[in-house]
């Protein structure tokens, strides 16, 4: 994760804060290592699209491979949020359409911003990050 962070910081992308990391189970997949989670919040030059671009290229360098779905993996970086934008294209949609649902996501976002206010997929009414995090199904977290 130290790794990735690093990967990530250039003069277009400046990480600004972190989540504490966390340890969660695996979701779908179930028969495999429990996995690392962090939100990190960083201002960036680049444009969604290119951001993406240079996420999966820093999976690829670490060495990323997209076997099982939704298996094991070496790293995982997603974009959640781009401040108020919306992005709706088949290989990028922000905010992250299924982070709401996912205890692992809202947990960490909730230690950097629990008041923040986004809509769950699917759902128009705000909510606090908060909010979302206490309507949540059980799902094992641990803050590490």
């Amino acid at each position: 994760m130290r790794e990735a962070r690093e990967r990530m910081e250039s003069p277009e992308l400046h990480i600004l804060r972190e989540s504490p990391l966390y340890e969660t189970e695996p979701r779908d997949f179930a028969d495999q290592p429990w996995f690392l989670n962090q939100v990190i919040e960083a201002q960036t030059e680049f444009f969604p699209r290119q951001l993406l671009s240079r996420l999966l290229r820093i999976e690829r360098e670490m060495g990323r491979r997209r076997e099982v779905p939704k298996g094991p993996r070496l790293i995982d970086l997603d974009i959640l949020l781009y401040g108020d934008s919306e992005v709706h294209a088949p290989d990028l949609k922000i905010p992250h359409p299924r982070m709401t649902e996912r205890r692992f996501v809202m947990e960490p976002l909730a230690d950097l911003a629990p008041e923040l206010r986004i809509a769950p997929s699917g759902d128009p009414q705000r909510r606090t990050v908060r909010q979302i995090l206490a309507g949540l199904k059980s799902q094992s977290v641990r803050r590490l």
